[in-house]
């Protein structure tokens, strides 16, 4: 028999295992706990912890990334394709951001001629968009007329129209641009399926190259993924040549043509998907009726475990929702077998706290057409035109070095100028100022001369050279003039 003091010796040891071996089930736990909180915190700080959606799109992302789990899907398989306006973007101010572009075009745009049937159409885009009491077949009408609209631009030029539209601050915002009016909480949604391997897709009723422009440095989503309307393109000089016996030259660019090829809602989202992507997605992200299809091909007869998400405007605060309505909504969605997403209970912020929703639109008064007769003038009489002189400085503002050498520099500023602007001046110049430690500063500058050119294509292109030149401003000057194309006396 033990004697008593081994006795206790060996419950010691008992306890003091049983100690160890809770205190590791605390530590794990604790440590299980900390990473459920850091995924919040790092991944979705937009994002109100406790919500639904987010806390089912995490347990699927976990579960279908687990090499164990018998959900597993192979990341060549990891396809999520959300839809834009609404979903990605707002597109309440006060309707989309594609009808807007196409009434400023119509209405505005001197570069555009419209006819009857088309100024119709962006009379109705303007005076229907404050009550949403467009006729049922808006979207269709939209989309015609936008072909018509937009042909002959070249992909460049109709870059550069959307580029000046995405700079303007957004109709009943302050703080805020078009281009900047992408939802916080799904850029940090489409960051976490990037980072486990999903192929991220866009596929929106919106033209396709709309799309591109508003995401590029918004969203980490390749241009081969987004998939929208679609018009036919062809060369500049094919004119009605078949595309089957022209050859595209070095003199040729690719522009847009008045064929509406699809309209990419409901049913032709399903066909687009297919037929772009050829696999079936695992993940489907909406907003609206037009994504039900969309929707329903990702969560029938799918090999893999698959979920769908719908998000409902329903925040009357910061953005303008309607409670009632996307309460209604919500509920339908979630009968179908959707995540519903809410931005009122669901997202900390929209678009970022430094966003504020002033409640009032300039709609009207922006897309007014200007009464005619207004600016006549004889032929003869030349042009009045605004020219904007720019003045850039090559030295970095944080070193006072060159960022380039003069003939560099020129040759880097003249590629920016270029494919921006039909024409352009540049003089060489040299600066000088006195700094704060009294230090006399040279500076090798140059001036940009820019004409038939307005003040937001000019912004977008210094912001580009703010970053490639590294300067802390440009001084820019906008000067009336007059301008006429002197060939020689008759």
């Amino acid at each position: 028999m033990k004697k008593p003091n081994v006795w206790m010796a060996i419950l010691l040891a008992a306890l003091l295992a049983l100690t160890s071996l809770g205190g590791f089930a605390l530590a794990e736990a604790d440590q299980a706990e900390a990473e459920d909180a850091s995924i919040y915190e790092e991944a979705f700080p937009s994002w109100n912890p406790d919500a639904p959606a987010l806390n089912a799109l995490i347990e699927y992302v976990e579960t279908v990334t687990d090499e164990s789990s018998p959900d597993y899907i192979p990341p060549v398989d990891r396809i999520a394709t959300f839809d834009m306006d609404g979903t990605v973007c707002g597109e309440l101010y006060p309707t989309y951001l594609e009808y807007y572009m196409l009434a400023w075009r119509i209405l505005k745009d001197p570069d555009c001629h419209p006819d009857e049937e088309m100024l119709e159409v962006g009379r109705t885009l303007r005076d229907c968009a404050l009550d949403n009491s467009f006729p049922s077949d808006m979207a269709m009408q939209h989309a015609i007329q936008a072909a018509r609209a937009y042909a002959g631009m070249t992909l460049q030029d109709f870059a550069n129209f959307v580029t000046q539209i995405l700079v303007r601050e957004v109709d009943g915002f302050e703080g805020m641009t078009y281009g900047e009016a992408i939802f916080q909480p799904m850029i940090e949604v489409v960051d976490y399926l990037n980072e486990n391997d999903f192929k991220v897709y866009i596929c929106s009723g919106s033209d396709r190259f709309i799309c591109r422009s508003l995401i590029e440095g918004m969203l980490d989503i390749p241009f081969e993924h987004i998939i929208g309307m679609d018009v036919a393109l062809e060369a500049t000089n094919q004119g009605e040549t078949a595309g089957l016996d022209y050859v595209f030259t070095a003199d040729d660019a690719v522009v847009r043509t008045d064929r509406l090829l699809i309209k990419n809602l409901k049913m032709n989202k399903v066909a687009q998907i297919a037929q772009e992507i050829g696999r079936q997605p695992v993940l489907s992200f909406g907003n609206s009726s037009g994504d039900v299809s969309m929707h329903t091909y990702v969560l029938s007869n799918n090999c893999y475990r698959s979920a769908a998400f719908m998000l409902i405007a329903d925040d009357e605060d910061r953005d303008y929702g309607n409670t009632e309505k996307g309460t209604a909504l919500g509920e339908k969605w979630a009968a179908a077998g959707y995540n519903v997403i809410s931005e009122k209970n669901d997202w900390k912020t929209i678009y970022g706290e430094d966003v504020v929703k002033t409640g009032s639109f300039h709609w009207l008064e922006e897309l007014a057409e200007d009464d005619a007769g207004e600016a006549e003038e004889t032929e003869e009489a030349p042009e009045e035109d605004i020219q904007y002189v720019l003045y850039l400085g090559t030295n970095d503002k944080d070193t006072n070095e060159p960022v380039f050498a003069p003939e560099e520099a020129q040759r880097v500023l003249k590629d920016i100028l270029i494919k921006n602007f039909g024409g352009y001046t540049i003089q060489e110049a040299q600066g000088g100022w006195i700094g704060e430690d009294n230090t006399e500063y040279q500076e090798y500058t140059l001036i940009i001369y820019l004409s038939d050119t307005n003040a937001d294509q000019v912004h977008a292109v210094c912001d580009e050279l703010l970053k490639v030149f590294n300067q802390s401003s440009i001084l820019i000057q906008a000067n009336t003039t007059r301008t006429e194309f002197y060939a020689t006396a008759q």
